[in-house]
C-alpha cells in the first residue's frame, strides 16, 4: 500500500512540475527593417533564428528565457550608388515576462508579453560601394508581443525594437526593428 501511495504522489508531483517549468526548442522567421532618418532609401530583409527556451509558470503569469542563434539581413542607401547591404548573425538571448490573458483550458492559452533582447553579432558582413562600416557587436533591444499555446506548441509574434546604434563610428543613427514569428515545442 505504501508503494502505491508513493507512486501516486510521484505522479502528481511530476505533473505539477511539468506545468510549473517547461523547456523546448524554437525556430523563428525574422523580418528586419532598418530604423533611420538619415538615409534616403531603406530595404527590409529576412532571417532565421534557432533557440532553446525555458518557461516558469506561476498561475496566470510566466517568465521565459531563451538562448540561441539569429541571422538578419537588410540594406540602406544614401543615393542610388551609395548602397550598403548588411548581413548580421550571432548569439541571441531574450528574457520575457508575460501574462496569460485568455485561458483555453487544457488546450492552452493566449499570452501577452514584454522583455529584453541582447544580440552579440559574431559574424558581420557589409557590402557597400564606398567604405568599411564598423558594426557594434552588442545590440540591446526591447520587445513586446502576443503568443498562443496549443497543446505542446507555442506560436509567438514579437516586435523587437533596437536601442543600440549599429554604426557608432558614424554621425548617422542606425537601429533595427524586427518582426519575428516563432514556433516552439514544449518537451515538458
Amino acid at each position: 500500500m505504501k508503494k502505491l501511495i508513493l507512486a501516486v504522489l510521484i505522479s502528481i508531483s511530476a505533473n505539477s512540475f511539468a506545468q510549473l517549468i517547461q523547456i523546448g526548442p524554437q525556430v523563428s522567421y525574422n523580418f528586419t527593417s532598418p530604423i533611420t532618418n538619415d538615409f534616403s532609401s531603406k530595404s527590409s530583409g529576412t532571417g532565421v533564428g534557432f533557440a532553446g527556451f525555458a518557461r516558469v509558470n506561476l498561475l496566470m503569469f510566466y517568465a521565459q528565457g531563451e538562448f540561441g542563434y539569429t541571422k538578419s539581413e537588410f540594406s540602406i542607401a544614401q543615393t542610388e550608388t551609395e548602397k550598403t547591404d548588411y548581413e548580421l548573425s550571432g548569439t541571441d538571448a531574450t528574457l520575457i515576462a508575460g501574462f496569460k490573458v485568455i485561458p483555453l483550458g487544457k488546450l492552452g492559452n493566449i499570452r501577452v508579453f514584454a522583455g529584453y533582447n541582447w544580440k552579440n553579432y559574431s559574424n558581420t558582413k557589409t557590402s557597400n560601394t564606398l567604405n568599411y562600416v564598423e558594426i557594434a557587436k552588442n545590440n540591446h533591444s526591447l520587445l513586446g508581443g502576443v503568443g498562443i499555446d496549443l497543446w505542446r506548441l507555442t506560436l509567438d509574434y514579437r516586435y523587437i525594437a533596437g536601442i543600440t546604434d549599429l554604426d557608432p563610428s558614424s554621425d548617422q543613427d542606425l537601429k533595427t526593428g524586427t518582426s519575428s514569428l516563432s514556433l516552439g515545442f514544449k518537451f515538458l
